[in-house]
């Protein structure tokens, strides 16, 4: 558009000259910035820089967000958006200082909310590496009663006597008719479902039900996926959700039975009407997608802001690199450790098929408020 002003000249002025017997358009005056605004101008270096900065940082030691891997590239307005929105599950003082401050400002664009971030936080280096995966909604046939293939319960929590009974693991579980079926999935689906924590079940009315995790048995959650490699199932980096998910369904039975076993983990629903929106995470607050991780809560607070740093993917047609800012608003029972985290993605297939192909090395760091 600049280069087109400079030619529009000469046209203006036979414009204003041909309309000079119109009345003159009325002066509005300039927007002038609110001070909150004022302070989070566009910086003098914009616009961003080509080249990424060097080597990660030492652990524990912090560092400007200009220093960090990628950070160069971010989209800062999202970013900023993404910390509003879940700014709020924290219970650290500084954290909740930068969250008044960030909504008492309000939205800023890419410059301004760069600057924010930059003059509020600094990146301290977590760990040395660990591994980001990903999860997401997925959406699925369903019925209300049992029928070929869907012969898989949903089972609520258990209720009155059952609940006082051991749980046992998903072959005791599975073993015992359920005392209620929510809804019917195909055994494939329900598992998967029950690995992603929720889920949208469509039905054959037209109804779509919204599925969230009640309870569960408490056992630890078994990845079946290396098992799935180790017996020739899988190729070596071939391990994808859906890939998983299309041999589970091709071996539907006893021999798929038989693996899902393995993970001796169970979870229980409840269910309401699909509204649409994210699901909450175990911080109550909706989840972002692309912007929101689950943590082991023994190593980090829900609510606080970090940079993922992943890259070295390891299983095939996975995106090269994820960095970004995300929120910490979830967990999930294969989530441990300090350096481990799980990028929620979002809703329905496409969502999953980007899920089911996220497993890798991950660099992690804590955004730490700045110090008044």
């Amino acid at each position: 558009m600049r280069g087109l002003r400079r030619f529009a000249t000469p046209i203006a002025l036979v414009a204003l000259s041909a309309c000079a017997t119109r009345p003159p358009a009325p002066i509005h005056a300039p927007y002038r910035p609110r001070p909150a605004e004022r302070a989070y101008e566009r910086p003098p270096e914009w616009p961003r820089p080509l080249i990424a900065p060097a080597a990660p940082a030492p652990e524990g030691e912090d560092i400007p967000l200009s220093a960090l891997p990628g950070w160069y590239a971010e989209d800062y307005s999202a970013a900023l958006r993404a910390f509003v929105a879940g700014c709020a599950a924290s219970r650290d003082s500084g954290v909740a200082t930068v969250c008044r401050d960030a909504r008492e400002t309000g939205p800023l664009p890419e410059g301004g909310a760069r600057l924010f971030l930059e003059r509020n936080f600094r990146a301290r280096r977590v760990g040395d590496q660990g591994v980001l995966t990903a999860y997401f909604v997925p959406e699925y046939e369903a019925r209300e009663t049992p029928e070929p293939p869907f012969t898989a319960a949903v089972r609520p929590r258990p209720s009155g006597i059952e609940a006082l009974r051991p749980m046992g693991d998903r072959v005791a579980i599975e073993a015992t008719p359920p005392e209620q079926a929510l809804a019917w999935m195909k055994p494939e689906d329900l598992f998967v479902m029950q690995i992603q924590g929720s889920g949208v079940l469509d039905l054959p009315d037209g109804r779509r039900l919204k599925a969230s995790v009640s309870v569960t048995n408490g056992l630890p959650f078994v990845a079946i996926g290396g098992i799935l490699r180790q017996r020739g199932d899988l190729p070596a980096k071939g391990g994808s959700g859906d890939a998983i998910r299309t041999w589970l369904a091709d071996h539907r039975g006893p021999e798929a039975d038989t693996v899902m076993d393995q993970n001796p983990r169970y979870v229980f629903f409840g269910i309401g009407p699909d509204d649409g929106r994210e699901p909450p995470g175990t911080a109550g607050i909706p989840l972002v997608a692309g912007r929101s991780i689950a943590i082991d809560p023994g190593f980090h607070d829900f609510g606080g802001a970090y940079w993922i740093d992943a890259d070295s993917a390891a299983l095939n047609g996975a995106p090269a690199l994820y960095r970004r800012l995300v929120m910490a608003l979830d967990t999930g029972g294969a989530i441990k450790g300090p350096v481990r985290a799980d990028l929620y993605l979002g809703r329905g297939p496409q969502a999953g098929d980007e899920a089911g192909r996220v497993r890798h090395v991950l660099k992690l760091y804590a955004l730490v408020p700045v110090q008044p």
